[in-house]
């Protein structure tokens, strides 16, 4: 039996750390560095991307990376696994070539492509193949930007067999690119469901990079901050020690900043999930059978996950431009707040040449950051924010803009605009989930100087496994003291499509049977009124002390066209986390 191997992650996003690839190769010991370049909003950037500059689809900024670590990884046995090929993996592929080249390298770079549907998405909507996503109505698709399937892990298994040194991809799961190698290195079959699914849930906890060892962590003031390059200045990356069974450990390189524990692991896990069975074209994990441990300082033991088969289908994320957008926030300072705010909405509205009723959609706010007897002019200034939508560019650009300029010295008093003056149009994209059955998109493995491989998606079928409910919790009696819920609570918040997930977590057993019996859907809509409305789903994680809620439709038509504050619902859990409810005070630090 193969010892555990070791991978590490260099990027949660498009955009993170560019030193993250140097560091995680020269601090420590690693057979694998893999990152995560695309989410759905990534995808139409580079789909824009591509327009403009044809086989430049790909994260540039991979490539750098390259240049900095080519050499070392190939000098250590290191294998590097990216979906940083995104729209042009091929393109991606041939820029790393030129890199090493440059280098006077000769790696085996590899490319999986496959996901693209783009061109046959019309094709497979007519034919009935390509379908609504969780039942919805699938409408003409002909407008598409871009059109991907997330393709599993087993392409990748396939060019790490054939040598490949650097494995680049485009659209599969953000855990593909950690179980891939998990797969490869252990000879896990397409219907090792455990082990496979051992390796999706270590890879979904590294895959957003340092969200697992304290970034976003809500109790980020328990992480030590002595240092200048570590604690809370500078975290450290995660990597996963993933064993033949599927169990693994997670950590970070020792003397590097931020924390591993249960509580950060804990909301990685949560971050944009849905219910306990997490689909994926390899497997379906089930995040309620697993066990986590500290084994010691920043280490993390995962053990006990169960997978299931994986469902017939792909989902697909497809994008296409949903027309143009505006905004302009204006500073109510002071007085007389909600009156200005009206005011302001009036005479911007006669300035402006057409009518609320014009734009396709329009969303107002007025922002109540202000405080009384404030001692400065920030402290005392609340905003009014307005933006617009409509497919004609015309109507929310100059014409929207030059409204606002209109009403500058016939306003309400101290008027002033935030954020800089009248802005162009900007478009803005509609993210719409899809599904088609597996068998139509295969992966083809295409290794340089050699030939291409087809990989099939379609994956064994298999009996679901029976994982028995958590029993109900008991409630905690005795008296209450109202507190902010975060006293005890953490949470971890994000995007699905459309819909946010709110992931709350206890730290130990008694918090747990308080939240496992307080917060339900109804309260929540109660604790966060801008859900009011909206289908509320929760879902219970009793091994991980832990409640998942999905508000659907919070985040509109998905993050590019959003015009919410957090378009991506980063924010929700702290916010969740901040509203006072009572506690039992058995639960509670000790006053005074």
């Amino acid at each position: 039996m193969s010892g555990p191997i070791r991978i590490a992650n260099c990027s949660g996003f498009f955009g993170d750390r560019p030193s993250a690839a140097f560091e995680m190769v020269e601090d420590g010991p690693i057979d694998v560095l893999t990152g995560d370049w695309l989410a759905e909003l990534t995808m139409l950037i580079l789909s824009r991307i591509q327009a403009k500059r044809p086989g430049q689809g790909f994260a540039r900024t991979f490539v750098t990376q390259m240049e900095q670590v080519m050499g070392t990884c190939l000098d250590r046995g290191i294998k590097v696994v990216s979906n940083a090929g995104g729209l042009d993996p091929d393109g991606c592929a041939e820029a790393v070539a030129e890199v090493a080249d440059k280098l006077g390298l000769h790696p085996t770079i590899a490319y999986v492509d496959g996901d693209n549907v783009l061109d046959r998405a019309e094709a497979l909507w007519r034919s009935g193949d390509l379908l609504g996503f969780d039942g919805e109505t699938l409408d003409d698709v002909s407008q598409l930007n871009s059109a991907n399937a997330y393709l599993g892990c087993f392409g990748i298994v396939e060019a790490l067999t054939q040598g490949a040194d650097i494995v680049i991809t485009g659209r599969v799961t953000d855990a593909a690119v950690v179980c891939g190698p998990a797969a490869w290195h252990h000879g896990w079959q397409r219907d090792d469901f455990d082990q496979l699914a051992g390796g999706v849930v270590a890879g979904h906890v590294i895959e957003c990079g340092a969200q697992a060892t304290g970034g976003n962590y809500s109790f980020f003031t328990e992480i030590d901050g002595r240092t200048e390059i570590g604690g809370r200045a500078r975290f450290g990356f995660p990597w996963a020690d993933v064993a033949a069974d599927g169990s693994s450990v997670i950590g970070k390189h020792d003397g590097t900043g931020g924390t591993v524990n249960v509580g950060t692991v804990t909301s990685q896990l949560l971050y944009e999930i849905g219910g306990p069975a997490y689909l994926g074209p390899d497997v379906t994990a089930r995040f309620d059978s697993l066990a986590l441990d500290k084994i010691a300082d920043d280490r993390v033991r995962i053990s006990g996950v169960r997978g299931e088969a994986p469902p017939s289908t792909l989902k697909v994320a497809m994008n296409e431009l949903g027309g143009y957008r505006n905004s302009i926030s204006l500073a109510l300072t002071g007085l007389d707040i909600e009156e200005k705010a009206r005011f302001a909405q009036a005479t911007f509205w006669d300035a402006c040449p057409y009518g609320p009723e014009d734009f396709r959609s329009i969303d107002e706010a007025v922002v109540r950051t202000d405080m009384a007897d404030a001692p400065t002019q920030e402290a005392a200034t609340a905003v009014w924010r307005l933006t617009v939508k409509d497919p004609d560019e015309r109507k929310v650009g100059r014409a929207f803009s030059d409204a606002f300029v209109h009403t500058a010295l016939a306003g309400i008093p101290g008027l002033y605009g935030l954020g800089g003056g009248p802005r162009p149009a900007s478009p803005y994209g509609i993210y719409r989930p899809a599904l088609v059955p597996s068998a139509l998109v295969p992966q083809h493995v295409h290794v340089a100087g050699g030939s291409t491989t087809k990989v099939e998606s379609v994956a064994p079928t298999g009996a679901p496994i029976d994982i028995a409910d958590a029993p109900p919790s008991i409630p905690i009696e005795g008296s209450t003291r109202l507190a902010p819920l975060g006293t005890i609570i953490g949470a971890r918040s994000g995007d699905k499509g459309g819909n946010a997930n709110i992931g709350l977590f206890a730290r130990d057993v008694d918090a747990w049977r308080w939240l496992d019996t307080t917060m339900t859907s109804e309260l929540l809509r109660q604790l966060l009124p801008e859900t009011d409305g909206m289908q509320i789903d929760r879902h219970r994680f009793a091994n991980l002390w832990s409640l998942n809620f999905v508000v659907h439709g919070l985040l509109q038509e998905g993050v590019a066209a959003s015009t919410r504050q957090d378009p991506q619902a980063k924010a929700v859990g702290e916010w969740l986390r901040s509203r006072v409810v009572p506690i039992p005070e058995s639960l509670l630090p000790s006053e005074g």
